[in-house]
Order: C-alpha cells, then sequence, then structure tokens
C-alpha cells in the first residue's frame, strides 16, 4: 500500500528500511559492549566514573541480590529514582534476574504511588533517600516486602524494613541463576502512562520491544555515531520512556559515554556541556526554549553537539529556528509513545528534514491515516485523520487492562490517539491529540495551529491553547501565555496581532499571561491540568 511504503525511499543504501532482529535482550547487548570495551567509561555522575565492565558487574551482583531475596521470573521490581548509576545498575540487574522492570516517576504522592504499586503487584522498590517516607507511608496498604534505599551520601547505619544500595547489593554471591526468556512474549517493562485520559496504564513492554526499539534507532544515526566515540547528556529523566531508549539502552548500543544529570538546572546542564562536550543530546522542547533564551547560549561550547533528539511533546517551529541559530545545532524532532518503546518516527539526519513534521517512519515501522470516525478508512495524502502504527516496538498490550488493550491495539494496529497527516513523501505531521481537539462554532480547532502562531510574536517564550465552555460557541479558544523577560505586551494587543495571523474561529477570545507553565518533570507542559483549573 503506497502510503505504508513511501518512507522507505528515503533510506539511503547502507541503512536499513527493513531489519531482522536478533533475539538478544538488552542485557545481553549490555555485556557485549562490556566484552568489547571493557575499560570504557559507560557512566559518569558528577566525579564518579563507571566503565562499562563495571556496570556489566554491578548489574550481575545486583541481579543475584534481588534472587537471594526471592525475586522470580516476572515479579515486578520498582525504580523510584532520579537520574543516578544505581538507576541503570537496577534496571539492568532486574532484567538479568528475570523480573519486570516497574518504572515510576520519583514527582508522585502517597496515593498516586499506592495505585500504581498496586496495580503492578511490586513486592520490592528502590528508591531515593529523599522519598523513603513516601514509601514508608503506605508500604502497609501494599505488598511490598523489599523497600533498598539509594543515597548520594555514605551511610553506615541500617535503616527500619529496609536497606541501603550498596549493602543489598552485597547480598548476593555474584551467581545469577539462569532463566529462560522469550523476548517476544515475556514482558521487561511495565511503562505507566501519565493517566490523562483516567487512570494510569501500565505499558506492557517485552524484551523485544525494547532491545528493538533501541537497534531502529542506532540503525537510523548509524553515520551519525561512532562506536565507542560518542558521549550522550542525559537530563530527562530516565523513568520516562523516551530516555529509556533513546538516552540509556542506545548509549549501551553505541558504547557511549553516559553523563547523568539527576534535573534539569539550566545553568548547570550548560556548564556541564562546556566541560563535557557531548555529542547527543535528547531533551524536549522546553529545554531547547531554556537553552535558547539565556543570553550567552553560545559561549557553552554546545556546538559539540552533533545529534539533538527533540521528543515527547511538539517543537514549535520558531524555537527550532531560534535554537539552531544561536548554537549551531541541528535539532531532529521525533515521535513516539509509551506503547511503542517509545519511538516510531524521526526527522531523518540522511534525507530531508522538514521543520513541523515528526519526519518518517524507524526501520520496519508501517503506518497509516485512517478516519477519525471508525479508523476502518484510509485518508488520503495531506487529509486528517489518526496515525496508527504497526511494528516491533508495538507493546503487548496494558497491564490488567483487556478492554483497553483491545480498544488501542486492534488487528496488530496501534491507535495513537493522536490526529495527524501525511505527505505525498511519507512524513507525517502530527497536528494534536483527538482530545485536545477545540471544537468552537462547529469549527474543529487545533490547539498547535494557534501556539506556532503566538509563538512567532517575539514578546512570547512560551504559549498554551486550550478550549473553555462557552455557552454560544460551545467552547472559545483561551491562551496562557509567558512573556519572554523584559517583554511589554498586553493582552489586547496580542489578540490583535494574533487576528492578522489566523482564522477569526482560531483566535484567542481571552490571554492569560503567567510567570509559568505547569509541566512534567520531563517538561512537558501540562495542558490537561491547564484545562482542568477552568472548570
Amino acid at each position: 500500500m503506497k502510503t505504508e511504503q513511501t518512507w522507505k525511499s528515503h533510506y539511503p543504501k547502507g541503512i536499513s528500511a527493513e531489519m531482522k532482529f536478533s533475539e538478544k535482550t538488552m542485557p545481553q547487548l549490555l555485556t557485549e559492549t562490556a566484552e568489547k570495551i571493557p575499560d570504557h567509561i559507560a557512566i559518569k555522575f558528577y566525579q564518579k566514573e563507571i566503565s562499562y565492565k563495571e556496570l556489566d558487574l554491578f548489574s550481575t551482583l545486583f541481579a543475584s541480590s534481588l534472587q537471594q531475596t526471592g525475586i522470580h521470573k516476572n515479579d515486578r521490581v520498582a525504580i523510584m529514582l532520579p537520574n543516578c548509576p544505581q538507576y541503570i545498575i537496577s534496571y539492568y540487574g532486574i532484567l538479568k534476574a528475570g523480573a519486570i522492570v516497574t518504572q515510576i516517576n520519583p514527582m508522585l504522592l502517597e496515593k498516586e504511588l499506592s495505585y500504581l504499586l498496586n496495580d503492578s503487584g511490586a513486592e520490592t522498590i528502590i528508591v531515593y533517600e529523599p522519598l523513603y517516607p513516601r514509601i514508608q507511608e503506605i508500604a502497609k496498604d501494599t505488598a511490598l516486602k523489599n523497600i533498598i534505599v539509594v543515597s548520594f551520601e555514605t551511610k553506615n547505619q541500617e535503616l527500619d524494613q529496609a536497606s541501603y544500595f550498596e549493602s543489598f547489593i552485597g547480598k548476593g554471591d555474584g551467581k545469577v541463576d539462569s532463566v529462560a526468556i522469550n523476548p517476544a512474549e515475556d514482558i521487561a517493562v511495565l511503562q505507566y502512562t501519565g493517566g490523562t485520559t483516567g487512570l494510569s496504564k501500565g505499558a506492557m513492554l517485552t524484551h523485544q520491544n525494547i532491545a528493538v526499539n533501541a537497534l531502529q534507532a542506532q540503525e537510523f544515526f548509524k553515520d551519525e555515531v561512532t562506536f565507542g566515540e560518542e558521549s550522550c547528556l542525559t537530563v530527562i529523566p530516565l523513568f520516562h520512556v523516551f530516555a529509556m531508549t533513546s538516552a540509556m539502552n542506545l548509549s549501551i548500543l553505541n558504547g557511549s559515554k553516559n553523563i547523568l544529570l539527576p534535573r534539569f538546572d539550566l545553568e548547570e546542564v550548560l556548564e556541564t556541556i562546556k566541560r563535557e562536550q557531548p555529542t547527543t543530546f535528547p531533551g524536549v522542547p522546553t529545554m531547547y526554549i531554556a537553552i535558547a533564551n539565556h543570553p550567552k547560549a553560545k559561549e557553552y561550547g554546545i556546538d559539540s553537539i552533533n545529534v539533538c533528539n527533540s521528543g515527547s511533546a511538539p517543537m514549535p517551529l520558531e524555537t527550532m529556528k531560534e535554537f539552531e541559530n544561536k548554537t549551531g545545532a541541528k535539532i531532529l524532532e521525533g515521535y513516539g509513545l509509551s506503547e511503542a518503546s517509545p519511538v516510531t518516527h524521526c526527522n531523518p539526519p540522511f534525507a530531508e528534514r522538514k521543520p513541523g513534521s515528526i519526519g518518517i517512519g524507524f526501520p520496519s515501522t508501517e503506518y497509516k491515516i485512517v478516519d477519525l470516525a471508525t479508523g476502518e478508512e484510509d485518508m488520503p495524502t495531506g487529509e486528517i485523520g489518526e496515525l496508527i502504527i504497526r511494528g516491533p516496538q508495538v507493546m503487548k498490550g496494558y497491564w490488567n487492562m483487556p478492554e483497553e488493550t483491545a480498544h488501542t491495539l486492534k488487528n496488530g494496529w496501534l491507535f495513537t490517539g493522536d490526529i495527524a497527516k501525511m505527505d505525498e513523501s511519507g512524513y507525517v505531521y502530527i497536528v494534536d491529540r483527538k482530545k485536545d481537539l477545540i471544537i468552537s462554532s462547529g469549527y474543529n480547532v487545533y490547539p498547535r495551529d494557534i501556539e506556532e502562531v503566538l509563538y512567532e510574536h517575539p514578546a512570547v517564550q512560551e504559549a498554551v491553547a486550550i478550549g473553555i465552555a462557552d455557552p454560544y460557541r460551545g467552547e472559545s479558544v483561551k491562551a496562557i501565555v509567558v512573556k519572554r523577560q523584559g517583554a511589554d505586551i498586553t493582552e489586547e494587543q496580542l489578540i490583535v496581532w494574533a487576528k492578522d495571523k489566523m482564522a477569526a474561529y482560531k483566535v484567542p477570545r481571552i490571554i492569560e499571561f503567567r510567570d509559568e507553565l505547569p509541566k512534567t518533570n520531563v517538561g512537558k507542559i501540562l495542558r490537561r491540568a491547564l484545562r482542568e483549573e477552568q472548570n
């Protein structure tokens, strides 16, 4: 079918549009890298460095300790940590033990934590010490039996009902009982979605899903990197599926040095870039906005970065232009979702980059645009519909949610819930989320259309458009804007300016100025939270 095949023509000789994937798991691929470059630095965390040989060994020791404490195949083990070496050691140790990684956002509070732990049935958790009181508060209401605490300071004392990471890793004898893994069927990771449509859902990602997605990324960018010579700046949190694949697992395949920072602090990020000169930087638009708006961004040597992968949220075109003009780096915007491990599309480094698009499909990834009503009719080129995807990175289903699984996975296709269109050469443009659509006076209004225009105004640093109840129109458009530092503009002035740039039914009727917008700790703007405030 034409819409499924046009993207393949962009792949040059030497980069495979269709791949044959091995049955190897990510722990096996880590061991392979450790055998090739044992003394190469795998992780740098401030002054601490861990080689690939050490990372492989430490994760084996952790797996041994898990098995010694009674962890068996398919048991769920939760990780609730900021970016740190212990995160990567735990992740790979859990997989080596045959257990299932349950990734937990450290920002979650007690009620949300209880839900995720009870839904997953996790009996073991690795938690950052300052967050330990939250776990103590809810432990009795969960199935938790083992609590492993990570401290960034040297600790000698023991904890009540818990062990420090260093003590725990010493409990095993270093031997790991062999666990038979079927990569296509056995679950490696429970990746909980953000819960934007209700209760969080655990996407069941198999060993094949996560290994394949990293291998797809490696193939896609193979001409941009050299094995054992790259360094990746990882600021996006590892519990997020984008960082899991594009920062952690891909770095291990490429033998890269992974430079970890636990949070996005602009000055620290710029100083780290200046000092470490990373060659890759997976990030989200808010990070690039912050760097682009720094008055001395050019002075930090950010041109060391060859590949800036942008994901998690749409990249405003004006931000992309400004960032690239200031830094000389190139941003390749991509697309993914938890249910696809996560990456399915990216603007190719080997073919035309089309700003505003999410690019073309990863190797061995099929996709098409179908009608919004039934999802059964293929839409013509350039017409809007729902993006659906099929490929080896697509999840097995949702954990304990057969109805949700049936709604999202149909005949092997993943229905993304994203409204999109495709051009004649297979590049995809995300228009908006189905649920974010604003219907005003019978017109379909896509928030991204409005936001792209607002970003063009020199006084606007960030902008979000949402629908608010209107007794006459059904919904009206409201924009929430963060001004650039020192900018002076009124609501009326910005509305008048917008009237010359877009159709009348799209023009915001209300503009609210704020000092900042609510964001996840990945940096994605919380549009849902802003919508809920209006009710």
